[in-house]
């Protein structure tokens, strides 16, 4: 069974507590996004990482994961779109000024490439910071993705959300950010079943494709529905060829 270590700080970015758990000791650094409620040990709880077993105990991967500080905000209802924007903006410059430095140390690597993967939300934190940095991060898994997070902002759209979202931005996105992005890969596999959404996913594609970024939309039929059981199928298979 794979050994699972955490470790804590406290974010500058995100002004708390926080925790990076990683599961495996050798391979390729993957990093896996807990859906919109879902802290670090989702992953684990929801027996994904026991479905990576294989892949983890043969060296091919290490996982690590973190809480879902912005996807949290987003779905409580609790906050205004302004807030929630703003934190998931903060929550990138954490995963890419934070998080990304402390997996590459524990690579003991400054120059290590990493995997992003995730579903639902975490789909959409996955593409987001490929899309973002793809200076560091070269392909991104999402499952099940809901990318359009524009129906939390009450239809009161502002600078923070156009940033933070892939849909958005990258039609206006141009230059070196554009050129090393295309050289990138997004995997959008998705089932067709109960809650999930593929339209969503092909909407992205499009955006990509009108960018000439890779992408392909993996349509997994009717029999998928938006679930751990789903993801639990999905995530080795892909990881399987990529690692």
């Amino acid at each position: 069974m794979s050994t699972k270590d955490v470790i804590r700080w406290h974010s500058q970015h995100l002004e708390r507590d926080v925790q990076l758990v990683r599961w495996g000791h050798f391979g390729a650094p993957v990093l896996l996004f807990p859906t919109a409620g879902g802290d670090a040990e989702e992953v684990e709880r929801f027996q994904l990482i026991r479905a990576l077993e294989p892949l983890l105990d043969a060296g091919r991967l290490k996982i690590y994961s973190t809480d879902s500080v912005a996807g949290k905000a987003w779905i409580s209802g609790e906050h205004t779109g302004e807030y929630c924007s703003r934190l998931q903006n903060l929550f990138d410059a954490f995963v890419y000024r934070e998080v990304t430095p402390a997996i590459r140390k524990d690579c003991e690597s400054d120059s290590i490439e990493i995997i992003a993967t995730g579903a639902s939300i975490g789909a959409f934190n996955a593409v987001a910071t490929v899309c973002r940095h793809p200076d560091v991060y070269k392909l991104a898994i999402a499952m099940s993705g809901t990318f359009d997070l524009s129906k939390y902002l009450e239809g009161r759209f502002n600078q923070d959300f156009y940033f933070s979202s892939p849909l958005h931005f990258l039609p206006g996105l141009d230059g070196e950010a554009l050129k090393l992005l295309q050289s990138r890969l997004i995997l959008l596999p998705t089932g067709e079943g109960d809650y999930e959404d593929i339209g969503e996913s092909w909407r992205l594609a499009g955006v990509l494709g009108d960018k000439r970024v890779p992408n392909r939309v993996d349509s997994w039929g009717p029999q998928y529905h938006h679930n751990w059981v789903t993801w639990r199928e999905m995530l080795p298979k892909y990881l399987a060829q990529f690692v």
